[in-house]
């Protein structure tokens, strides 16, 4: 089937801007590629410093002609995504010997969760932890000794981290190794209810812990569609998985069986293996474009959406918010997933998962079907689910028919005609707005502003009891340049039991909310942000505020005349300098560019 004209116009654009900046990444790798092994070139001296712990593949990493597979691993065990992670390079190894090959840890990266730092002073580290892990991933692979690469690492800022790193070293071949979600604990509305009965005193500490534990309760990602689990499915959809293999859980047969011929791609798509694979390949315009749809049609965490820009920017593409909301205004919504619907990853996997999704949005023109993978076959090949028989890993179609339509359909009677995400523009800059867990009754909502510089500060006016009647919340000074643009997810409880009470509700922020924008409508990722000049430094409480996502509108209702008279409010919170370590990141809030071009320090783009 021919590929939709929106889809190809979109790619079209993309590949003529950037055409120039693409050139010239393709071919700084090509330059690099090899013939022999990499470590070919060090000194005896610096050789012998790599072989030196190796044990039993001494022989092979000394003069043999066998590829080296470099882990970059995320691993820790307080992330319950990363705790499968712990026995992993010694399997590795293990398999990489059975295929004449070696591996080793080139390094690891750090990896926050953004789960403990939620509401935390912490929390104001982790979208520049991104750019952090990209460095680190360099220096791991700055030993100049590997012919193909495994990235270890699953959550938030993490997987695009190691992708933006990995980027850097596009000449050798990168397969992402996923660990997989939990079993499902307590259902995500039950959780909901209880986080908002909290908000509002009704339910006590010890309750709370109670379903959260019980929520969050074993090794794996966690089970709502956040920005881990949009991750995995934006790494399958751009072809550097393995097929089928974002979802199946940790500690199985499956899951080592897929590990294992991750190993083996690596090896075979090294130049010293079968046929020359290397990043830098697998990943077009088409790749990214793909990804996008994946994470549109699934209503996947708007964190992506400053993500998707840097990392197109490390291989050499210049994407855009317009962009993204064409892709989205053409893309059907296949999948309600938690905060999306009640359903969790595991029951989307059930239901028909990844290769469903792949299957539908090829039958519908969606996807570039030629797009490459790392299993050197066209993304078409990830229509199909893995599955271990007697042993043997091989894949099957998927289901004719979802296994439940409360939770994934087809293309032709999709949930909506369009993906998750808007695009608005007004007066007030542009914005991201999530509208696929929204009643569309909550596409429109105008109301008088209450401006607060922290969310701190609006739990304050919560708990004081003067968030009375509609409002729009507008929570400023939010931006990277700021504090490093924490997700406000503390927010959500207050602003849905105001919503429940029949109150019209919504939020403008120069800030984050990832994974978890429900119900209440927010437009978020403003820009200008306020420590921009934005006109969000001009709101002053009473002023009416508009959103309106049917006409993608966002608007200060307020004289033009009377807004250029205004000065700018000042922060009235401080203290995101120091403790914690934030005192290091002075240097990030200081060159960080903006959200629209990927909120990085990385690429030289003035703030």
């Amino acid at each position: 089937m021919n590929i939709h004209p929106v889809i190809a116009e979109v790619t079209a654009r993309i590949e003529q801007r950037s055409r120039d900046l693409r050139a010239d990444y393709t071919a700084r790798m090509q330059a690099q590629k090899r013939s022999t092994p990499a470590r070919a070139r060090l000194s005896c001296s610096n050789l012998a410093h790599v072989m030196a712990a190796s044990g039993d593949d001494k022989p092979a990493l000394g003069f043999g002609g066998y590829p080296n597979i470099g882990i970059v691993t995320a691993y820790n065990d307080m992330l319950s995504a990363h705790q499968p992670y712990e026995n992993y390079p010694g399997k590795i190894r293990d398999w990489a010997r059975a295929c004449k090959a070696t591996a080793q840890v080139a390094g690891g990266v750090p990896a926050m969760c953004d789960g403990v730092t939620q509401g935390q002073p912490g929390m104001e580290l982790s979208l520049f932890s991104r750019d952090v892990i990209a460095l680190a991933t360099a220096v791991a692979f700055s030993h100049d000794a590997f012919d193909a690469g495994l990235m270890l690492g699953v959550c938030d800022k993490i997987v695009p981290g190691l992708f933006m790193g990995a980027a850097a070293f596009g000449h050798l071949p990168i397969v992402f190794v996923p660990a997989g979600p939990m079993p499902s604990g307590v259902a995500n509305a039950e959780k909901a209810k209880v986080r908002q009965r909290f908000a509002d005193g009704q339910a006590s500490r010890e309750e709370l812990l109670a379903v959260e534990a019980g929520s969050y309760h074993a090794p794996g990602t966690c089970t709502f569609y956040g920005t881990a689990n949009s991750n995995q499915l934006l790494m399958e959809m751009m072809g550097l998985h393995i097929p089928g293999s974002a979802f199946v859980p940790p500690n199985t047969g499956l899951r080592e069986a897929l590990t294992e011929y991750a190993v083996q791609i690596a090896a075979a798509n090294s130049a010293l293996g079968e046929a020359y694979l290397p990043f830098h390949a697998v990943i077009d315009a088409r790749s990214l474009v793909n990804g996008v749809i994946g994470l549109m049609a699934t209503g996947g965490s708007t964190n992506l959406m400053i993500h998707i820009l840097a990392m197109a920017r490390s291989v050499g593409y210049v994407m855009t918010l317009d962009d993204l909301a064409e892709i989205s205004a053409v893309t059907p919504l296949l999948a309600r997933i938690y905060p999306n619907g009640s359903a969790d990853v595991n029951q989307f996997h059930a239901a028909g998962g990844m290769a469903f999704v792949i299957r539908e949005l090829l039958s519908a023109g969606l996807l570039h079907a030629d797009a490459r993978s790392v299993i050197n076959q066209p993304i078409s090949a990830y229509a199909q689910e893995p599955v271990l028989s007697h042993g043997h890993l091989h894949w099957r179609d998927p289901p004719a028919q979802s296994g439940d339509a409360n939770i994934l359909r087809p293309a032709a009677d999709p949930f909506s005609v369009q993906g998750g995400l808007c695009k608005l523009a007004g007066n007030l800059g542009q914005a991201v707005i999530k509208i696929s867990a929204l009643d569309e009754s909550k596409w429109t909502v105008a109301a008088p502003a209450r401006v607060f510089d922290s969310q701190a500060a609006m739990a304050r006016a919560h708990k004081a009891g003067e968030l009375t009647g509609d409002m729009v919340a507008v929570v400023r000074y939010q931006g990277a340049r700021a504090n490093g643009m924490p997700e406000l997810h503390q927010l959500m409880p207050l602003l849905a039991n105001l919503q429940d009470k029949g109150h019209k509700v919504a939020l403008v922020t120069d800030g984050r909310l990832s994974g978890a924008s429900g119900k209440v409508p927010a437009a978020i990722h403003l820009s200008p942000s306020a420590d921009e000049g934005g006109l969000i430094g001009k709101i002053r409480d009473g002023d009416m505020v508009r959103i309106d996502a049917v006409t993608g509108e966002l608007q200060l209702q307020v004289d033009a005349e009377e807004l250029a008279k205004r000065p700018a409010a000042a922060c009235t919170e401080s203290g995101h300098q120091f403790g914690l370590g934030r005192e290091y990141f002075q240097l990030f809030r200081d060159h960080v560019s903006s959200t629209e071009t990927g909120a990085s320090i990385l690429f030289g783009e003035k703030p």
